[in-house]
C-alpha cells in the first residue's frame, strides 16, 4: 500500500485524465505480482538447520587425518599391514593374531615392531607425525 501511494506521489501526471482508483489498484496489483515473481526467482533462504548437517571443524580434521593414515597404511608392505590390522584395529592379542594369520607369535611381535616403525616413517613423510 505504501509503495503504491509513493508511486502515485512520484507520478502525478499518470493520475490526470483517468480514474485514480483504477490506476492505484493496477499499480498495487503489479507490485504484488512483481514481488511474487522476485521471490520465486531466487532460492529460498535456509535457516540454521542446514548448517547443523555440516560436520564440525574437528570432524573434518579427523576425516582428513584418517584418510592420510589409510594412505600410510596402504603404503606398508602387506604382511606389516595385516599384522597391524589384527593387533590394533581388531584388538587381538599376539596369540590370537598368530592363530588368525597362521604365523608364530614371535613373528607377530617382530612384524608389529617393524610395521609401527614403517608406519611412523610414512606418517612423517605426510607431515602427520612429529
Amino acid at each position: 500500500m505504501q509503495e503504491t501511494l509513493l508511486r502515485a506521489w512520484r507520478h502525478p501526471d499518470a493520475l490526470t485524465g483517468r480514474p485514480i482508483r483504477a490506476w492505484l489498484f493496477t499499480v498495487a496489483r503489479n507490485l504484488v505480482v512483481d514481488q511474487h515473481r522476485a521471490r520465486k526467482a531466487r532460492p529460498q533462504e535456509t535457516g540454521d538447520e542446514a548448517l547443523a548437517v555440516i560436520p564440525a571443524e574437528d570432524e573434518l580434521e579427523r576425516a582428513v587425518e584418517s584418510w592420510a593414515v589409510a594412505e600410510a597404511l596402504a603404503a606398508l608392505r602387506p604382511e606389516h599391514r595385516e599384522v597391524l590390522m589384527e593387533v590394533y584395529y581388531r584388538g587381538r592379542s599376539v596369540k590370537e593374531a598368530s592363530a588368525a594369520l597362521g604365523i608364530p607369535p614371535g613373528t607377530v611381535k617382530s612384524r608389529t615392531y617393524y610395521a609401527l616403525r614403517a608406519l611412523k616413517l610414512a606418517l612423517e613423510e605426510r607431515g602427520l607425525a612429529p
